[in-house]
């Protein structure tokens, strides 16, 4: 998994690169010029927040994750076509000061991440068979499916207030800035 890992480690990288190309020089010297620049800024905060969490977590994940197979190299670009779309929605989002349908379109995205970071973990399980480390790691993986609930109660939000699914989205990466323990512990000492 060691070739897998890097070739996902870069490809991440891009993406980060990507995004912070999109924020735009200011056109003036004062502070008010950082004023319209506001919600972008924010935007950009959250999706690298949340970029650095599915990278250390995938990190660990294909480090456990011992065989790769073609389940796992399809599964893990099905994960990384998701996390490419994040430049996109938070540069919408975000020039969009947090609009209704722009921030939709982030849980959307936020919502198949983790779904696709699921299917993952489930190609990594099956391709360990029987007695999988992957799986008695992960457990019942609660911060997965509250995370995924959070996402999808974000998008129903939006639709009646922007700001509430927003919160909600917070709300899940704030779940992930403690590092999930499961996957480093199962590798035992250094």
């Amino acid at each position: 998994m060691t070739g897998l890992r890097h070739f996902s480690d870069a490809f991440m990288a891009i993406i980060l690169t990507v995004m912070v190309l999109e924020l735009k020089v200011p056109h003036g010297a004062t502070a008010e010029a950082l004023v319209p620049l506001f919600p972008v800024f924010l935007s950009y905060v959250l999706s690298f927040v949340y970029l650095g969490i599915y990278w250390t977590n995938h990190h660990y994940l294909l480090q456990v994750g011992g065989r790769v197979t073609g389940a796992v190299l399809w599964a893990d670009l099905h994960l990384l076509f998701w996390l490419s779309l994040f430049p996109f929605v938070t540069g919408w989002m975000g020039e969009n000061h947090f609009a209704r349908l722009p921030t939709v379109f982030y849980g959307a995205v936020l919502c198949l991440a983790a779904v696709a970071y699921l299917l993952l973990q489930r190609a990594i399980i099956l391709a360990q068979g029987k007695g999988s480390t992957l799986k008695a790691a992960v457990g019942s993986d609660w911060k997965g499916k509250l995370s995924l609930g959070l996402y999808l109660a974000g998008i129903g939000a939006t639709l009646l207030r922007p700001w509430l699914g927003q919160l909600l989205f917070v709300a899940g990466a704030a779940l992930w800035l403690v590092p999930d323990r499961r996957l480093e512990s199962s590798l035992g000492p250094d």
